[in-house]
């Protein structure tokens, strides 16, 4: 049986630290928009969303996987984007629409609880490739709004460009959100046949 101090230092490690900071960035992102420095946002948001990899790299580098670092992280990954996201609709000519990031913040939290009911107890929900991919054109979305913000009418063109990548990360959200409530039906499917089989 593991320690209290044992415990506490699995919660404490590095990449649930790491984390916790990008939580605090994301927060930072959010501000950054309300008050138009536009530029310093992208900057930020750039840096929260790429160093994604560090804390689960390290957790698997150096044995430091924990269950509350296995929800932890794709929450802050949520965060990020909903904070940006929630940002930008309040910014006259940002390209994003309330109804696609109402959808977008659904999405995420309906899938957030399901892994970590999932995960709690003890199944494994593991992002998977069409989740990933949906993430990276939320990122470039936003990336694209905030330099359109920047650049004002100087960018006309990114215009066009912000619409398609908010309408494929729409289009990438409601299909990965599919996938995810259909794998966590098989998962509860074969949990449940494993406790009823002797």
């Amino acid at each position: 049986m593991q320690s209290p101090s044992e415990s506490s230092n699995q919660i404490l490690n590095v990449p649930n630290s790491l984390s916790m900071i990008r939580l605090a960035l994301a927060l930072c992102v959010g501000v950054l928009i309300e008050t138009g420095a536009y530029l310093s946002a992208m900057i930020v948001f750039i840096i929260a969303a790429s160093t994604d990899f560090v804390d689960g790299w390290w957790a698997r580098k150096f044995d430091q996987v924990t269950k509350l670092g296995r929800v932890l992280d794709p929450f802050v990954d949520k965060i990020i984007i909903t904070a940006a996201l929630v940002a930008l609709v309040g910014q006259t000519g940002s390209q994003i629409a309330a109804w696609m990031v109402t959808l977008i913040i659904g999405r995420e939290f309906l899938v957030t609880s399901i892994r970590a009911m999932v995960e709690g107890s003890g199944g494994d929900f593991s992002a998977r490739w069409l989740g990933k991919w949906k993430m990276v054109f939320q990122c470039a979305a936003v990336v694209s709004s905030l330099l359109l913000l920047q650049a004002g009418t100087s960018a006309q063109w990114l215009v066009p460009v912000t619409l398609i990548l908010a309408w494929l990360a729409v289009i990438l959200t409601v299909a990965s959100g599919a996938d995810y409530v259909v794998q966590a039906i098989k998962i509860t499917q074969v949990a449940r046949h494993k406790s009823t089989t002797p």
